[in-house]
């Protein structure tokens, strides 16, 4: 998990779009959001810079996680969403900041839709390295997607049985 404080710049004007998606993927680590993919697709479609696309085990986990991001760029980069949407199951919100559309999904929404294979050519942040998120836990299908190996992941780890000696 991150310090969604720690590392964050300190002159909110100076914000980049880069700073607004590292800033909700952060927000969405602190609340446990898996599969936390961060997709700069500003030069393949036209109406935003940056997917942050998460995952959320149920209604709850979706909502507190978009308080969680929606606090945090308020409080960080002083902005607010321009547009919140949501589906009447609570299956997936958006929050749109123009320049970062924020999508955080449960399993099953998530796997239907595919937003991250739509647009595969888009680079895809690597969490640790630019946005200090270490330990952040992936499904095969996305571990696939960013290049590890599924073993390499930290939810394989999870999937190990607890031995007792």
């Amino acid at each position: 998990m991150t310090d969604t404080t720690e590392n964050a710049p300190k002159n909110a004007d100076a914000l980049t779009p880069r700073d607004y998606a590292i800033i909700a993927a952060r927000a969405a680590d602190e609340k446990k959001a898996t599969d936390i993919v961060v997709q700069n697709v500003g030069e393949i479609i036209s109406v935003t810079e940056y997917f942050v696309i998460v995952t959320a085990a149920n209604n709850r986990q979706v909502n507190a996680i978009v308080d969680a991001i929606e606090e945090a760029e308020r409080l960080q980069a002083h902005i607010k969403p321009l547009h919140r949407e949501e589906t009447r199951d609570g299956s997936w919100e958006l929050l749109d900041y123009g320049s970062v559309v924020v999508h955080v999904f449960q399993p099953e929404t998530r796997e239907y839709y595919r937003l991250e294979a739509l647009w595969n050519d888009a680079p895809i942040m690597d969490l640790a390295e630019e946005a200090g998120i270490e330990g952040a836990v992936y499904s095969d299908r996305i571990a696939a997607l960013l290049g590890e190996r599924p073993d390499d992941s930290a939810l394989e780890e999870s999937r190990q049985p607890d031995v007792e000696e």
